[in-house]
Order: structure tokens, then sequence, then C-alpha cells
């Protein structure tokens, strides 16, 4: 069935059942947790609360950021919240609430937009965030936009948060998780199912399950604010190009060792070649850059179990990132990460 023949309304009727949730609401109906008035009313109302409010916005198109032959609409659900809440991740927050804007063809199957909603309702349920409606529009391309909500943490009585300016030159610089999974999943989906990875399928398949299902670093976010750092951002450009927005910021140089960057294991499986390149450069793993002291970073560190990695550390000097090898000569690459406006 296709959009078009049940409208707007239907639509959203279709989607929310597919909840539990009423629509139009019945008189008296309970709101979601965290919500004073749900979907229903002509915006929804949360529920009081102190702190600061951190707001992010992301928007996926088809074509652009995805091709559904290529990528489940469940799996576009889940990374259109996923992009949002590694904002929130970057920040060391909370996240709260989700807004959802679609835009449709007419043509659009009712079977994928719960499909779509299915995939996002799983990762608001993973990281704990509330659906709160959003808008649904006819257009001749899909996309999804979400805007989501969440909360600074506060540590000694005042609002504390991960920001990009913070960096001083003596700082430790570090990375979660591994890098470059993501980029190792676009190249396969790009090259297609007959790509041949010498046999290694397993890693193939984890490959682009990062590009599908990325996995926001919310826990160690609120964690990095906890143990006292105050500097840091998500990789979502590719890393070489997120460290220049700290440099930049900050007014410092980050001097970064090849050797130490914690490269995807699959991803030298698959392209043993080009792992190290496409762990520096490529985008979307959704891992966090954290800048700190070193005592500061050592008992991050240890309190997260040694999840992170040390890479580099923050120098006086220009505003630059330089990535050296193991004999201190610094390497080039041809890009430094992905830009959404860029000609490719």
């Amino acid at each position: 069935m296709q959009v078009s023949e049940i409208g707007e309304f239907g639509l959203i009727k279709l989607l929310t059942q597919e909840f539990g949730i009423t629509y139009p609401p019945a008189r008296r109906t309970p709101a979601p947790a965290g919500l004073e008035l749900g979907i229903g009313d002509d915006a929804v109302v949360t529920s009081k609360r102190e702190g600061a409010l951190i707001w992010t916005t992301d928007t996926m198109v088809e074509g652009n950021h995805f091709t559904p032959g290529s990528t489940s609409w469940r799996d576009v659900g889940w990374k259109a919240l996923a992009a949002n809440l590694s904002d929130i991740a970057a920040m060391g927050g909370v996240p709260h609430l989700a807004l959802v804007t679609l835009t449709l063809p007419p043509d659009f199957q009712t079977d994928a937009a719960i499909e779509l909603y299915s995939g996002l309702h799983e990762a608001a349920t993973t990281f704990s965030v509330t659906l709160g409606g959003g808008d649904i529009v006819r257009s001749p391309v899909f996309s999804i936009t979400v805007a989501l909500s969440g909360w600074t943490l506060e540590e000694g009585g005042h609002t504390a948060f991960l920001r990009r300016d913070a960096a001083k030159a003596g700082d430790l610089v570090a990375v979660t998780g591994q890098l470059g999974a993501a980029a190792g999943g676009v190249r396969l989906i790009v090259q297609g199912p007959d790509f041949d990875a010498a046999g290694h399928p397993e890693s193939e398949n984890q490959l682009r399950d990062a590009q599908h299902r990325p996995q926001p670093r919310v826990a160690l976010g609120q964690a990095a604010v906890r143990a006292g750092l105050r500097c840091g951002m998500d990789v979502s450009d590719g890393l070489t190009q997120d460290l220049g927005h700290i440099a930049t910021a900050s007014g410092v140089a980050l001097r970064i060792e090849a050797a130490k960057v914690p490269v995807s294991n699959e991803l030298r499986v698959v392209f043993p070649g080009d792992a190290l390149a496409m762990a520096l450069t490529g985008g979307e793993d959704y891992e966090l850059i954290l800048v700190g002291t070193s005592e500061v970073m050592d008992k991050y560190i240890g309190e997260t179990e040694r999840q992170v990695t040390v890479i580099g550390r923050v120098e006086d000097g220009e505003a630059k990132v330089t990535i050296v090898d193991e004999g201190g000569k610094a390497m080039t690459f041809e890009r430094r990460g992905w830009d959404h406006l860029a000609e490719t």
C-alpha cells in the first residue's frame, strides 16, 4: 500500500499503533514517560526538569546518505536517531526527546514506513529516548530529519559538558573504541555483493553492520564528564578532520601517532593495505575524541575498562593536526574526511 492511499493522518495512526500509542488520543490518555502531553496536539509538552538543555539535529536523504537497495528501512530508522545520539554523547549528555520529520514521495510504501519506525523505536528504547512526534510532508524524495534534546550533567553543583575549545598544551588526546569500520562498510556497499574479501565473510558483515547500525557512545560520554574531562567531540566526518575542529576551536596543535590509532580489526582483515588511511579519514565511526590532562585521562581509562586509547598530545603552536609515523615523520593523505557540501 502506498502512503498516498491512506494520507498523512492515516499514516500517523498506523505508525503510532505499531508502538502502542493511541492516535488521535482519547480523553485523558496518559502521556508517555517524560511528557505532560503526547502526540495529538499541535506540540508535545515535556515534563519540567532542572539543568541545561542540549539540542541537536541531523538529516538523512535517500540517494545521498543511503540507498534502499543496500540499506534496510529498519537500519535507516536506527541510524537516523543514532547520528543524533552521538552528538549528545559528544557533549557528555543524557538523551531525552526526539522529534521526527519525514518527507515522503506519494508512492512510498506503508510497509517501509513501519519498518523505518521500527528502527527508530528500537534505537529509542535502547538509549531511553522518548519519541515525541514530528511532521510528515509530501516530497519528490525521501528524507528523515531528527531533532533530539538532552540534558547536561551536573558536577560539583555546576553544569558540566564536553566542548571543542577546551584543549590545552600538554593534554593527552584519546579516542574510544576502534576506527574505520564504517568506512569499510561503505566501500563494501559501493563495491557490491560480489566483492571477494578472500574468504572473510564474517569480517565483511561486521563492517557493514558498523555502517548500518552505529553504536553511539552515550555512556562513555557521560563517564568522561564525570571523570573530569571537558574537551571532546564525536568522530562523524573522519578522525583527522574532526581533530582539526578541536585544534581550530582551541587554538592549539595536535600531534597524533599513527601507530597508536586503534584501527578496526575487521578493517585490517578485509582492507589490509588501506586500513590505516580509512581509520584516519573515514567518517561515521561515531566514536568519541577526548582531550584532557594525563591524570584525568588515566582515571577515565581505568573507570571505562580501557575502552579508550591515547593517540597523541596537544602542543603549543599553529592550530593544525599532524599525523606522524613511527619515525616521527609527518604523514599526508589524499583526503582528511567527509564534507557534506564539497564535490566528490
